[in-house]
């Protein structure tokens, strides 16, 4: 994923639009609250790629989550 990137340097390491320090975290947070990607996209200077590359990589981690039977 070209367009995130995790650097300990940055935001405690936590996965951000690559060069900046806009998270993958706020990203989701503000959808789930309703904005718009317009919305995001006029608010911080990013572009759809970028956002919809933050939605992505979520999509990422949560396909590896594995929930055990019981």
């Amino acid at each position: 994923m070209e367009l995130i990137e995790v650097d300990p340097e940055v935001c405690g390491g936590k996965p951000v639009i690559r060069g900046t320090r806009i998270s993958v975290k706020l990203i989701l947070e503000l959808l789930s609250n309703g904005w718009s990607i317009k919305d995001i996209k006029e608010e911080y200077n990013l572009t759809e790629e970028q956002i919809k590359a933050a939605i992505k990589y979520a999509e990422n981690i949560l396909e590896k989550i594995k929930v055990a039977k019981i």
